[in-house]
This record gives structure tokens, sequence and C-alpha cells, in this order.
């Protein structure tokens, strides 16, 4: 699975998971919701992976669900 509706980077020990829906105020979606699963039991399985950082992209972090 692509990811299409969150950004997923990995640098220097440190993921980070940004909710990209911004014209949605990051609600979630059922989509979301898997690309979340995916990227969390990626850095869960990484050994290099020290910190999982979560964020949104613009104004809100998540307003609930679509």
């Amino acid at each position: 699975m692509d990811f299409k509706d969150i950004l997923y980077t990995k640098e220097d020990g440190i993921a980070t998971i940004t909710l990209n829906r911004p014209q949605a105020l990051n609600a979630l979606t059922p989509r979301m919701q898997q690309e979340w699963m995916r990227a969390i039991q990626d850095a869960t399985y990484d050994d290099e992976v020290k910190v999982l950082v979560v964020t949104g992209a613009g104004r809100a972090f998540c307003a609930g669900m679509d």
C-alpha cells in the first residue's frame, strides 16, 4: 500500500507520521487508519527507530473521523 493520506519519514532514529488532509482538518478516514497502522508497525519493527512523532499538516492535528 502506498501512503496517500499520511506522510511517513524516518531519519536519524526518528520516525514521523504526518496526517496529511489539511483541507479536512486531518479528519481520519478508513484509508488513513490503515496507513497509520502500517506506519506504526514499520516503526515498531525497525530497530533503528527510537522515537515516533505524530503530527498533523495545516492548522489542526485531527478533527475526528470522516
